[in-house]
């Protein structure tokens, strides 16, 4: 991303210089990460490393405080960054901007049982829990409220079958 994308700064787009027929369009591999404004870095960090079980990997980097956090499986998949109690939410509904960010916390109902219990005891607000045909899923806020996606992918649902990736919202029952 060039630096008039970060900066807010518009851009002009330009035609690709590659060859025709030599690439149809861009491919994403993967979500390599999130980057989150937080109010207070300690005790989003609590969240997202006590609660959740993210493993924390570099802290305060050249963008002042900062907590970069790790599954193993990248060098980083969260990075949190601090910006004070008085940063303004950017509000919730239905609105432009992030919805939530979807973290997969097992294989069975029975480990997202184990997530409800969990959370539960940590005091951690559910704000819904919804049966996506294909996911069982649990909604939280983190401590700035951005709602979290917590689910498993449920056995044996075909994710190819746009039937089931687009079946209608059920009332979760686990």
């Amino acid at each position: 991303m060039g630096s008039a994308a970060r900066t807010g700064r518009e851009g002009s787009c330009r035609k690709s210089s590659l060859a025709k027929g030599a690439m149809s369009t861009m491919e994403i591999k993967e979500l390599g990460h999130v980057v989150l404004f937080v109010k207070n870095l300690e005790r989003s960090a609590h969240f997202y490393r006590d609660v959740l079980g993210f493993r924390p990997v570099v802290r305060d980097g050249p963008l002042g405080k900062a907590l970069a956090f790790s599954t193993g499986r990248t060098h980083h998949e969260l990075l949190l960054i601090e910006v004070g109690e008085d940063a303004p939410h950017p509000g919730t509904g239905f609105r432009s901007g992030m919805y939530h960010v979807g973290l997969k916390v097992g294989d069975t109902d029975d480990e997202l049982r184990e997530a409800i219990d969990w959370l539960q005891a940590e005091g951690v607000r559910i704000v819904g829990s919804s049966d996506h045909t294909v996911t069982h899923s649990l909604y939280v806020l983190d401590p700035d409220d951005n709602e979290i996606e917590l689910y498993i992918d449920v056995a044996g649902v075909d994710w190819s079958d746009p039937a089931a990736v687009l079946a209608p919202t059920k009332p979760l029952r686990i």
